[in-house]
């Protein structure tokens, strides 16, 4: 978690009441011949509010994350900061000089080479015409575009664009950064080197308006966050609270349906019992298709008896989209006796345990055996449903199991008897 944020007395970005509204027509007149034959005619329109009395501040030197789904607002929050919109209601306040990274092509001129780009940018960006020449070099070597220094900019590729205008963007050296979220675009070591820089902008002391969809750089970077909601603000506080509530906007609405039958007749087992309906249940009792990384979830299943059955064994298994067997939950080695279950009586199998798996999707299967020979298959339902795992933290693991990580620094040991004797 990223240390606190220095406190000047004097917020470094201040929005106040900020209002934007935008007017879509429900009808285009796309050629110049439409309006000609129909002079008189009034396109109809929809109003459509993307901002809606957003109020917060940022603090100097803060690292400062907004997030929310597709259409919440955030980056038309960025570019009524930058002044690319006009907003309709609120003030803004910002102290200090701004740089922008919010969309390809803003402020390029595809027809210029590069180098002439970063100077035209540098200069939009507050530079003087000196500064900005002085500029070039570096900004061309961060973004690793020697070779296609002269080249213009309409025959470069996205990750190129998103390269210089990164670089243009960190070289200018503003007060304030405002960030959307596009370097998704370029290739996986250019991002890393973008991370680097996050790291050091914020050791720094530089304030970073940050809009991103991916929570683990939210956790990673950010002192704290915001969460839109169509054009409304959620909530404002700590990363990984915003960070949760995110994916709870995302992901817990999802009501669960019960899963029931199946193809009963082209499951194996001899029909002495039937799996019926399976489910997944919150701590709360309410029935979802998404878990959220590290609460609980009871899983399921009701399992008709068809015939007098003695001592069944229940198994779970629960497989990831590659088919990996992540989890085996079973009264087979756990339970010695599960009991009668006389024909017509039923049982519901439950298995809870606190959710490591990593973000994905998951498939579980039920199995219903006799235990006492040979554990012979009573029913069996491969993947009966599918669920999400949802969470901040992505690290690559099949799991991520709650952990602490030391680093001691090792002390060098003296030098042996016999070097010191060699050295003489």
């Amino acid at each position: 978690m990223p240390s606190e944020p220095p406190h000047t007395g004097r917020p470094a970005v201040v929005v106040d009441g900020l209002g934007k509204t935008f007017a879509v027509p429900r009808e285009h007149v796309m050629t110049i011949k439409e309006r000609a034959l129909h002079p008189l005619k009034r396109v109809r329109h929809d109003t459509f509010e993307a901002l809606n009395g957003v109020s917060f501040e940022v603090e100097q030197g803060e690292f400062f994350g907004i997030v929310g789904r597709n259409g919440s607002g955030k980056s038309t929050l960025l570019k009524c900061l930058a002044g690319i919109y006009n907003a309709d209601a609120g003030e803004m306040y910002v102290d200090g000089r701004m740089s922008t990274f919010i969309e390809l092509g803003v402020g390029f001129n595809p027809d210029l080479a590069a180098r002439d780009n970063v100077i035209m940018n540098a200069i939009m960006l507050g530079l003087t015409p000196k500064q900005a020449r002085s500029l070039v070099d570096p900004v061309i070597e961060f973004a690793e575009l020697e070779e296609f220094v002269d080249l213009k900019l309409k025959n470069y590729s996205s990750g190129m664009h998103v390269r210089l205008a990164f670089s243009v963007m960190l070289q200018a050296q503003a007060d304030i950064m405002l960030i959307d979220e596009v370097l998704a675009v370029g290739d996986a070591s250019f991002q890393q080197k973008c991370y680097d820089e996050f790291n050091r902008m914020r050791d720094e002391g530089r304030t970073i308006l940050f809009v991103t969809h991916d929570m683990g750089s939210v956790t990673r970077f950010c002192h704290r966050a915001l969460l839109l909601e169509r054009g409304r603000i959620v909530t404002i506080g700590d990363p990984a609270e915003v960070a949760s509530e995110y994916l709870e906007l995302n992901f817990g609405r999802e009501t669960g349906e019960t899963t029931t039958k199946g193809d009963v007749d082209e499951r194996p087992g001899d029909r002495s019992a039937r799996i019926v309906e399976a489910w997944i249940e919150d701590d709360t009792g309410e029935r979802v298709v998404t878990c959220m990384q590290g609460r609980t979830y009871a899983f399921k299943a009701v399992v008709e008896f068809l015939e007098d059955v003695d001592d069944p064994a229940f198994t779970w298994i629960f497989y990831r989209s590659d088919h990996l067997e992540m989890m085996v939950a079973t009264t087979a080695w756990r339970t010695e006796r599960s009991g009668h279950f006389a024909n017509g009586q039923s049982a519901v199998v439950t298995v809870s345990f606190e959710n490591v798996f990593g973000p994905g999707r998951y498939h579980p299967s039920v199995i219903v055996a006799h235990r006492g020979r040979g554990h012979d298959v009573i029913d069996r339902w491969d993947q009966i449903f599918s669920f999400m795992v949802a969470g901040p933290y992505a690290a690559g693991g099949a799991v991520d199991v709650a952990h602490q990580i030391d680093i001691d620094r090792a002390v060098t040991p003296p030098p042996s008897t016999s070097s010191l004797q060699r050295a003489s």
